[in-house]
């Protein structure tokens, strides 16, 4: 198995920013699928709890990532999160054991 840096961003929505939120998250999807680097990007919402999101992120390695946090796109999504989002991104870093 190829060593690429993936992880899963959760997000969780501030009261009445569902949709904002989900918004602002559809549109990283396709300026960073178009990054050099990336391999995946992919946005899940919880099935039980509405306004609850994960980004699955897979990247060629940690500076295709770092990249993509410097990325205009990714950094006007950064200025809204005090707004849209209930607490801070948390973002886990996943290594794949399994094909």
């Amino acid at each position: 198995m190829k060593n690429t840096f993936r992880a899963i961003a959760h997000l969780k929505a501030n009261t009445g920013k569902n949709q904002a939120l989900k918004e602002a998250l559809l549109a990283l999807i396709e300026p960073t699928r178009n990054e050099p680097g990336c391999l995946e990007y992919i946005l899940y919402e919880d099935h039980a709890t509405e306004g609850i999101f994960y980004m699955s992120e897979e990247f060629e390695n940690e500076a295709a990532f770092d990249a993509h946090i410097q990325s205009d796109h990714f950094q006007n999504f950064a200025k809204m999160t005090d707004e849209l989002l209930a607490d801070p991104v948390n973002v886990v870093r996943i290594n794949r054991v399994s094909n």
